[in-house]
């Protein structure tokens, strides 16, 4: 079974290791016995079913989340349960590939408009002629 992240793009649960912790938080005394939070790690760099500018996205969103090796670590600890961690940790990558899947739209240079520009010399003129009444010469 795949993890779907996009209707084009899948990932493959061979691709997914998850490893098991301790959580903090909530959990009562389960929380000091019990291996609930999920650390869900993901190898962006060599994952085949990420197209290349996908990948490069994805890595810039990951930020800290992102090894030095290229690999994306989730650690889900919301839930008090596994299985409701692994699901959150499942979510959450889905979501980050589903944004980096989205390209970003170039931008479009723009010149102001000549009305922008009077008002900002209006305003500048202003200004300086608030400033100039302030010099006012030595007092007597």
């Amino acid at each position: 079974m795949a993890l779907q992240c996009t209707p084009h793009i899948a990932i493959d649960e061979a691709d997914l290791e998850e490893s098991f912790v301790r959580a903090s938080g909530p959990g009562g005394q389960n929380v000091n016995k019990l291996s609930t939070a999920v650390q869900l790690r993901f190898d962006v760099r060599r994952s085949a079913a990420l197209p290349d500018a996908v990948a490069v996205r994805l890595m810039r969103l990951a930020g800290r989340r992102l090894t030095s090796e290229g690999v994306l670590v989730i650690t889900a600890q919301r839930f008090r349960t596994q299985e409701r961690n692994r699901a959150d940790a499942r979510e959450r990558l889905a979501a980050m590939v589903a944004e980096a899947a989205v390209p970003p739209t170039p931008r479009r240079a723009t010149r102001p408009t000549l009305a922008s520009k009077k008002r900002r010399l209006e305003s500048k003129a202003r200004r300086g002629a608030v400033k100039s009444l302030r010099r006012s010469g030595p007092e007597d």
